[in-house]
């Protein structure tokens, strides 16, 4: 099966599924995370007490982690469940908002990587290379213009990490590149509002989240879904919101995002698969 076949698969099974998406996410970006799982036809939990994190992993078919408003409460929360996960054998995606921003974000990231096994990290090329102790010039959560990397040295940057850590990475971007290590594939949808909007990014990762959980044999995939997902959404919501400013492309973002289906998906992705 080529890879957009696979992927039209994975947007049919989730609204099929209709999988269970435990969410340990922020509290600037939780609404519109819910929201978008929602939308393309995944059911989202955003518990992220201790006493009761395992307990959600138990029936969850993804686990996401955010770390956008990380503290030592939220920090052991995650740690419980991503143990349990493992233990379940339940896909972890991982969110490492503002990783280089602090030490202490920085530490938890490492520890979290170093002890337990992470399906997937989708972030921006300064927290991509923070975590692989590349120099960075984070701003807060959001990539540095210095960061800023030709598309040849993102595509290594990728490929690093993936086979350093063996999982799927993410890093996007005007150009947005997915590798495991062996396989990329860089896409060109999106628009240039997405960033203007709090918490595209953290959205992004509830996407990649909601198809990893409906089609968990198939990461790589459902990674590359879940990026192209949100960057037609962005093309269609800038068409739909004829320039009358922010609040009217979020909205239409989510339109967007809960109208996407395998027909969009044909027309409109902009990927390339680099041999």
């Amino acid at each position: 099966m080529n890879l957009i076949d696979n992927l039209i698969d994975i947007v049919n099974n989730t609204k099929r599924h209709n999988p269970l998406i435990h969410h340990i996410t922020n509290y600037v970006t939780v609404n519109d995370c819910a929201n978008v799982t929602l939308a393309v036809g995944a059911s989202p939990a955003m518990a992220d007490d201790e006493a009761e994190v395992e307990e959600f992993v138990n029936i969850a078919s993804a686990l996401l982690i955010n770390i956008g408003t990380l503290n030592k409460n939220v920090k052991n929360s995650i740690l419980k469940a991503v143990k349990k996960a493992n233990e379940l054998e339940v896909p972890v995606i991982l969110d490492p908002v503002g990783v280089g921003a602090s030490k202490f974000r920085k530490d938890f990231i490492n520890e979290l990587l170093e002890t337990y096994k992470i399906s997937c990290i989708r972030g921006n090329i300064s927290e991509i290379k923070s975590i692989l102790n590349l120099s960075s010039n984070t701003k807060g959560a959001d990539a540095s213009k210095e960061d800023l990397e030709s598309i040849d040295n993102t595509l290594n940057i990728a490929k690093e990490l993936a086979n350093k850590l063996g999982l799927v990475v993410a890093i996007t971007g005007e150009t947005d590149v997915i590798s495991d290590g062996k396989r990329v594939v860089t896409i060109k949808n999106g628009n240039y509002l997405l960033p203007y909007i709090t918490g595209t990014g953290c959205m992004c990762s509830s996407l990649v989240a909601s198809y990893c959980g409906a089609s968990n044999d198939k990461i790589f995939e459902a990674t590359v879904l879940g990026v192209i997902t949100m960057g037609i959404a962005g093309e269609i919501a800038y068409e739909n919101s004829n320039n009358k400013g922010l609040g009217t492309f979020h909205k239409e973002l989510f339109n967007a995002i809960s109208n996407f289906n395998e027909d969009m998906l044909i027309k409109k992705a902009n990927f390339q698969e680099i041999k």
